[in-house]
């Protein structure tokens, strides 16, 4: 229970076989890894990983699960990264920041309550939008500006677990990115935008006076 709970800055942590609920809980700056054990002969997608309420309450640092967790992953994340292979019902539910990567299943209710932060989940079948909590978010494509950080993770992600299906993605990532969907809050979304035309105008604005 509570593998990894408020690691910190500087630390990382790598599990060889699989933790219970509440991993990584209060995640603080620290890096948490849990993947198969070497001898295993089983698809690690295919199977549960890590238990419910996964990354509850992280602020920073970054996790990486070679395989799928159960509910409520990533609840009331504030600013940590986190690469996962299939999540069941509730993930990033009340989520006010950071980023979580989807590349696998995902269950019922996901972005409940999301108000920040943004989530990439692998959507080849596209039945993601059956899936979500649509109150507060919106999904969208992958702009080019955020593929850059998906496909860092990806890499981080293979790196420290092995993962078969990070590989199998950023080999053919051309194709893949095509197959990845935004989630991101509405009202974030708005917010950004408001920012981003704002900085124009004010470069304009300096532009002109000199």
């Amino acid at each position: 229970q509570s593998c990894g709970a408020w690691l910190a800055s500087g630390i990382s942590m790598s599990v060889e076989g699989d933790v219970n609920d509440y991993a990584g809980k209060g995640l603080s700056g620290g890096v948490l890894a849990v993947y198969p054990a070497g001898d295993s002969h089983f698809a690690a997608a295919d199977n549960v990983i890590a238990g419910n309420v996964t990354l509850y309450g992280a602020t920073r640092g970054r996790a990486f699960f070679s395989g799928c967790v159960g509910e409520r992953f990533a609840v009331r994340n504030s600013g940590a990264l986190a690469v996962v292979e299939g999540v069941g019902e509730h993930a990033c539910e009340y989520m006010t920041g950071g980023c979580v990567v989807v590349i696998g299943p995902t269950g019922q209710n996901f972005g409940a309550g999301m108000s920040g932060g943004v989530a990439f989940v692998h959507n080849p079948d596209g039945k993601l939008a059956a899936r979500t909590n649509h109150q507060l978010v919106d999904l969208d494509p992958v702009n080019p500006e955020r593929e850059p950080a998906l496909h860092e993770l990806l890499t981080e992600h293979l790196r420290r677990t092995g993962s078969e299906v990070a590989r199998e993605l950023l080999d053919r990532w051309a194709d893949a990115i095509e197959e990845f969907t935004l989630v991101i809050p509405r009202g974030y979304k708005e917010a950004m935008a408001r920012f981003a035309a704002e900085q124009a105008d004010a470069g304009a604005e300096a532009e002109a006076a000199a």
